[in-house]
């Protein structure tokens, strides 16, 4: 069994599950909007502004999440989830959009692996027919989430994960396919025979560059507006050049 293995945020969805739920809780006044002022905005805007890593916001944004939504109830956070997908589930990459088909009509396993709450990747999954997903458990007892996690934005997280739907579903890794974009999915797209990367961060590229084996078999995608580049993986990260537009396989 061929399966692909895809990375939601920066990957599938161009930003995060996690920010569009967090801003929502906001707006619909279920948490103060400090939480956000006083302890994320500033990381925000430093990455908007190409001042700080994309890594570093998203690792503030989760503390603060977590810290944030210790008293919201299944009914609230259920109500926003939905929310969440009515109005932002479309904003998604053309390139990861045609390739979930793709792989679809190919028959290929596909998989959601995301660090965003598993309650808005099993809408995700379900919205673009992925055949499984795993995401980041927000535990609750009762009716309030209890402000522990089982996490799954962290690259160790991700391999134990990729481990399980191998053996769930006897999967050939080696002829496989994963998708990411951050330092996250480094061990992901390194457990696979087809590694590719969508508008990777900084880190991520380097790390790509200091693998010999993966530098040799990964593809660098960017998308920017309607067009959609592969990039040489065999150049030095700083002399990156758009060589060819992306075409299907």
């Amino acid at each position: 069994m061929k399966a692909a293995f895809f990375d939601i945020d920066g990957t599938i969805y161009r930003d995060s599950l996690l920010t569009e739920h967090f801003k929502r809780l906001i707006k619909y006044e279920l948490i103060d909007p400090r939480q956000w002022e006083n302890k994320v905005k500033d990381l925000y805007t430093q990455w908007d502004m190409r001042e700080g890593g994309y890594d570093a916001y998203l690792l503030g944004l989760v503390g603060s999440y977590v810290e944030a939504i210790q008293n919201i109830t299944v009914e609230q956070n259920e109500f926003v989830a939905n929310q969440v997908m009515d109005v932002k589930a479309g904003r998604v990459y053309k390139y990861t959009r045609d390739r979930i088909k793709w792989h679809k009509a190919q028959g290929h396993k596909v998989i959601f692996i995301s660090g965003s709450p598993d309650f808005l990747v099993s809408r995700m999954a379900k919205k673009y027919g992925a055949d499984d997903y795993c995401g980041t458990i927000y535990h609750y007892d009762g009716e309030r989430f209890t402000g522990e996690t089982t996490p799954m934005w962290d690259s160790i997280s991700k391999q134990r994960a990729i481990d399980e739907f191998v053996e769930k579903y006897g999967i050939h890794l080696d002829e496989s396919y994963a998708y990411g974009d951050t330092n996250g999915d480094l061990t992901m797209m390194k457990s696979v025979g087809h590694p590719i990367t969508i508008n990777p961060a900084k880190g991520l590229l380097k790390n790509i560059q200091e693998s010999k084996s993966l530098k040799e078999k990964i593809q660098i995608i960017v998308e920017r507006k309607d067009v959609i580049y592969k990039l040489r993986s065999d150049v030095d990260i700083y002399e990156c050049s758009f060589i060819e537009e992306w075409e299907e396989e």
